[in-house]
């Protein structure tokens, strides 16, 4: 096995509970940009190490993480490996670092919404979102909100995107509150974020 796979074990994780939402915040929109600025990742995108194959990972449509069958629990590990995570034009999702890059299985969306706020106030509110992961993204134009219909029981399935390729599953819960907030626009239902409009689907 290559040495990325090797330094796994299934003792680290995050237990993946879903957080209370809220939705608003005495934050202002400049604070939770300043938040969202100040996160960082490693330069994935810039990396173009040789393919090592594939290993047992598998990000669960829950959001849990799982290696060789076994949940990874510890909240440090977890985090550490969800920011090398890259999804390349190929379709798949691979742990990438300068000299190795490794396909995992993703069930649906690496990560999940479980949490939102509204921050700021009039034309200048925005919608926060937190991930499972503990990621801030903010509802705008970089960060677009799509809606999946299935096609066998009608049921909505709504991401956003995170960052690069990667989104988030927003969590039945949240996704509530995102309707609660959405007004009636010529047959849809819409919300406002950053000055953007985004669809949540047709009205029923």
């Amino acid at each position: 096995m290559n040495s990325l796979g090797e330094s796994i074990s299934p003792d680290y994780t995050v237990p993946m509970t879903e957080r209370k939402s809220k939705a608003t915040s005495t934050l202002r929109l400049d604070e939770i940009m300043k938040q969202v600025g100040n996160q960082s990742y490693p330069p994935v995108h810039l990396w173009n190490p040789e393919f090592c194959g594939d290993i047992d990972m598998v990000i669960k449509s829950d959001g849990s993480w799982y290696y060789m069958g076994t949940p990874i629990t510890r909240e440090r590990m977890v985090r550490l490996f969800s920011t090398i995570l890259r999804k390349d034009d190929d379709g798949k999702t691979y742990l990438v670092t300068p000299v190795e890059k490794v396909g995992i299985t993703v069930e649906d969306a690496p990560f999940t919404i479980i949490a939102m706020e509204v921050v700021g106030a009039g034309e200048d509110s925005a919608i926060s979102f937190t991930t499972n992961i503990g990621d801030i993204v903010l509802l705008d134009d970089e960060h677009a909100l799509r809606v999946e219909i299935n096609a066998k029981s009608g049921e909505p399935r709504p991401y956003v995107l995170v960052r690069g390729r990667l989104e988030a599953l927003i969590s039945r819960s949240v996704f509530y509150e995102l309707v609660e907030l959405a007004e009636e626009k010529d047959g849809n239902l819409v919300i406002k974020s950053a000055r953007k409009t985004f669809t949540l689907g047709a009205v029923s």
